[in-house]
């Protein structure tokens, strides 16, 4: 599995760390919240709002620089809006690496 990574954010920021800051601050803020609801929805079988929650996630895993993750992530979306459940043990992993690295910012 892919690790998180700030190449991409540091690659946009040049060196603004203003803006680097503000970048890292919005992943620290929304990702925690975005999982949350996420996790909420699939608990509740509601697979067209837990489609549309990995969709918004996809934008966090691309700019924690995980390419493939991303295509997981992507798979696993579609998987949803057929209330197919398949892929939910990796994109879970992903989830928890994403926390962890954003915890450790």
């Amino acid at each position: 599995m892919e690790e998180p990574n700030l190449n991409y954010i540091n690659e946009l920021a040049g060196d603004d760390n203003d803006f680097r800051a503000v970048l890292i601050g919005v992943i620290k803020n929304e990702l925690p919240t975005e999982i949350n609801e996420y996790e909420g929805n699939l608990a509740a079988h509601n697979f067209n709002a837990a489609a549309d929650n990995v969709h918004k996630l996809k934008h966090k895993i691309s700019v924690m620089g995980m390419e493939q993750s991303y295509y997981l992530a992507e798979k696993f979306e579609n998987n949803l809006k057929e209330s197919s459940t398949q892929l939910q043990a990796e994109f879970g992993q992903l989830l928890m690496a994403m926390q962890g690295f954003a915890a450790s910012l």
